[in-house]
C-alpha cells in the first residue's frame, strides 16, 4: 500500500468548497449565489409571503384548528345505549342507572364512562332512568312506553353558602 493509493472512507463528510476565489474555481462571479439584487447579499433573509398571509387571516377560536386547547382530553365521551338495546336486555318495569348498566356489561365496570340513552328503534316495556341523561327522541319514546324520567341530580357542595367574604366593619 502506498499514500497515493489510500481512499477516503465513504461516511467522511466532503470537504468544503471554497467560494469566490477566482473564475477557475468554478465557484467564481457570482459564487452560486444567482444573479444580482437582494438574494444576492449576505443577510438575505427574507419572510415567506405565506406566513404574512396567515397572519392577517382572523383565527377562530374552539373546536376545529384549536380543538386541542378546547377540548378536554381527559373527560371520556359519553357511551350511547339505543333505548331498543334495553328493551331486549332488561326486563319490564326495571329503574335504570348506571350502575345496573355496568353489572348488565352494557359499560366498563373498572372505569364507569358516562351514559346517554338515545332513541332509535322500537321501545315496548316499561323503565324508569334515574340519573342518566336521555336524548329528545329517547324521552318520547320511553313515555310512551308508560316508563319516566328522572331529572339529573347535580351534587352541590353543602357548605359554598358558608364560605363567603366577611363583611367589612366600619
Amino acid at each position: 500500500m502506498q499514500l497515493n493509493h489510500i481512499t477516503r472512507p465513504s461516511t467522511l463528510k466532503r470537504p468544503y468548497r471554497r467560494v469566490g476565489r477566482g473564475q477557475s474555481s468554478t465557484r467564481g462571479k457570482q459564487s452560486g449565489r444567482g444573479g444580482k439584487g437582494q438574494t444576492a447579499r449576505a443577510g438575505n433573509k427574507r419572510r415567506p409571503e405565506l406566513r404574512d398571509i396567515i397572519k392577517k387571516i382572523p383565527k377562530r377560536r374552539g373546536y376545529g384548528k384549536n380543538r386541542g386547547r378546547t377540548v378536554d382530553g381527559t373527560k371520556p365521551d359519553a357511551v350511547a345505549i339505543s333505548v331498543e338495546r334495553l328493551g331486549v336486555l332488561l326486563e319490564n318495569g326495571t329503574e335504570i342507572t348506571s350502575k345496573l348498566l355496568a353489572e348488565k356489561g352494557l359499560i366498563s365496570r373498572r372505569t364507569m364512562p358516562p351514559v346517554k340513552i338515545v332513541g332509535g328503534g322500537e321501545l315496548s316495556k316499561k323503565f324508569s332512568f334515574t340519573n342518566i341523561p336521555v336524548s329528545a327522541s329517547a324521552r318520547t319514546q320511553i313515555e310512551k312506553a308508560g316508563g319516566s324520567v328522572a331529572a339529573i341530580v347535580v351534587p352541590t357542595d353543602s357548605g359554598a353558602s358558608k364560605r363567603m367574604k366577611p363583611k367589612k366593619v366600619r
